[in-house]
């Protein structure tokens, strides 16, 4: 039988959760990566870079729904941050 490695809303969690952030049990990967960018600080504005550039190019499988997220959350706050901090 064939395993595929997945990345799904529960796995991002996981993710930000070992990261620090606080997340609630159930949240959507919108409302995750949302509530990962609340009060970016630079060491963990650089560890979620760290995290999706570990997704991104690892052999995994990132579902439509945590990809989109990332997408339209996570890197658009990074990006914004880093503008910010020069």
């Amino acid at each position: 039988m064939m395993h595929a490695d997945l990345i799904d809303e529960h796995d991002l969690r996981g993710h930000l959760s070992a990261l620090g952030f606080s997340m609630p049990a159930e949240a959507s990967a919108n409302d995750a990566c949302a509530a990962a960018v609340r009060g970016l600080t630079e060491p963990n504005a650089r560890a979620l870079r760290g995290m999706v550039e570990q997704m991104y190019t690892g052999s995994a499988t990132i579902l439509p729904a945590v990809r989109q997220a990332i997408d339209t959350r996570l890197l658009p706050a990074l990006a914004q941050f880093r503008s910010k901090q020069g």
